[in-house]
């Protein structure tokens, strides 16, 4: 890892407290017992993306066959809430906190193994976890970016609510993508101290997250959800202004690789932004299709595939050097994400399949790509010491 990435995660520990090492777990023994905790995500990852392409016929497994319905829950929840809530728990180095990543993984099990009504409830235990470690983050350092991270974890909170209380998957999808988008716009404003917002741009980015929250609590009406677009749209220009990677980008190794990583998530939340603005949340639509994959595959796996390196070492404490091949599946996600949507635009059933297909295989490629690393750099650590 490069030193800029070092100092960012340095300060960041130090920042919220973290029990990780400076150097990102190459000094410090592996955290091994919290890989359990990750393989939780895993499935639900798998299961989701399995369920994602059942839905459009794919051949699968009969037990993810059968969750087919549930393809975002498990996404959202399952996967993310996992991931999100075990990097917050290392964060506070609390041993209650662990429980938010436990409790979605056993709703994923219990997904899977025909306890699908417990599911809802696991979810929602592990979204108020989440949220009460978010609070404790803010009562540590109570700047805008922990507020923002506080408001994403609520947003979880009250989607999965309501999905717990029987509202159909459609009605609280904006929520959801509030968890997500107010999760990961917190971290990156944290980061905006690199390259400092005026006065002006920390007003406007306010009010965009003032906007957003407005609309999804006024979800019912018939313009709200062009109104969550109209804010997200914003919010991509804004991170497309402000971000530090515009600057990192022209940098080398995996400085440069994250930067790519985050600007084309930017394009990616951009087009799902207009997508809203213009055509709103209906499901039915290649519209409705279009929007949500732009969001949730192209934005926030972009966001994903550039914080790996540095959140594996931290959560795990494992080296993950950085790789060239970390591109494939950049290209690839980005390459079978537009024709799905090109096959939304066009109708074309065959367009979708094959992009969804596509992006299976993205996924499935970084994974490879990742465990690859660390395997190296662990083979490349014991024959230094021996």
């Amino acid at each position: 890892m490069d030193t800029g990435a070092h100092e960012r995660l340095r300060a960041r520990a130090l920042r919220l407290g973290a029990s990780v090492s400076a150097d990102a777990g190459t000094t410090r023994r592996p955290a091994w017992w919290r890989l359990p905790l990750l393989v939780f995500g895993f499935v639900a990852l798998f299961a989701g993306v399995g369920a994602g392409l059942a839905r459009l016929a794919w051949p699968v497994p009969d037990v993810v066959a059968g969750v087919a319905a549930l393809h975002g829950p498990l996404m959202v929840c399952g996967f993310f809430g996992v991931v999100i809530s075990l990097e917050r728990a290392v964060a506070i180095a609390r041993p209650w906190a662990y429980a938010a990543p436990l409790c979605a993984g056993l709703g994923t099990a219990a997904l899977l193994h025909g306890a699908g009504g417990a599911t809802a409830w696991l979810y929602l235990a592990s979204s108020v976890l989440l949220l009460a470690a978010s609070l404790r983050v803010l009562a540590r350092q109570r700047e805008g970016f922990t507020l923002v991270i506080v408001l994403g974890a609520a947003c979880w909170c009250v989607g999965t609510a309501m999905w717990a209380l029987g509202a159909p998957v459609h009605r609280i999808a904006g929520w959801w993508i509030g968890f997500l988008v107010l999760t990961i716009a917190g971290e990156r404003l944290e980061l905006s101290r690199y390259l400092p917002p005026s006065p002006v741009a920390r007003r406007v980015f306010a009010a965009i997250v003032v906007l957003l929250l407005a609309a999804l609590v006024m979800w019912p009406l018939p313009w709200a959800p062009n109104l969550v677009g109209v804010a997200l749209l914003a919010l991509a220009a804004w991170l497309l202004r402000q971000d530090i990677a515009r600057r990192t980008v022209r940098q080398q190794g995996l400085t440069r690789f994250i930067a790519v990583c985050l600007l084309s998530g930017y394009f990616w939340l951009a087009v799902g932004g207009a997508v809203i603005a213009v055509a709103g949340l209906t499901p039915g639509h290649g519209a409705y299709d279009a929007a949500l994959h732009a969001l949730l595959l192209g934005f926030v796996f972009s966001m994903v595939f550039g914080h790996a390196p540095i959140i594996f070492p931290a959560v795990l404490r494992v080296a993950v050097p950085y790789r060239p091949w970390f591109y494939l599946p950049l290209v690839l996600l980005h390459a079978s994400l537009a024709l799905r949507l090109a096959g939304d635009a066009a109708g074309d059933v065959a367009a979708r399949r094959w992009g969804a297909m596509g992006s299976t295989l993205a996924l499935l490629t970084f994974i490879a790509g990742i465990l690859s690393s660390v395997l190296l750099a662990g083979r490349r650590e014991s024959a230094l010491r021996s």
